[in-house]
């Protein structure tokens, strides 16, 4: 528990310190990716929540995927501060980010 806490004081120190210097900031490009990743899993490849979990991975895990079946859609936070949202469309175009 000490060392998750020391984990993520660290990684907030680290994205305060450093958020500046990027004008793509690599929380944002996560939450992106794993919101547009889950979504294709689940409802392109009809693959199970347990399948997508481990194959939309990312290190270190700081976010939480939340996914809305009757609507299709699959949000994606980072530590409370960045997120993103990806919708099925169709068979032809998939998932896409909103």
């Amino acid at each position: 528990m000490i060392a998750r806490l020391t984990t993520l004081t660290l990684l907030a120190s680290w994205l305060a310190i450093g958020c500046d210097r990027y004008e793509a900031n690599d929380l944002e490009i996560l939450t992106s990716y794993s919101a547009k990743a889950t979504c294709s899993c689940i409802f392109v490849m009809k693959r199970s929540e347990d399948f997508c979990a481990g194959w939309v991975r990312e290190e270190p895990n700081v976010k939480t995927v939340s996914i809305d079946y009757a609507n299709k859609r699959v949000e994606s936070q980072a530590l409370g501060m960045w997120g993103a949202r990806a919708r099925f469309v169709d068979q032809r175009r998939g998932c896409v980010l909103e």
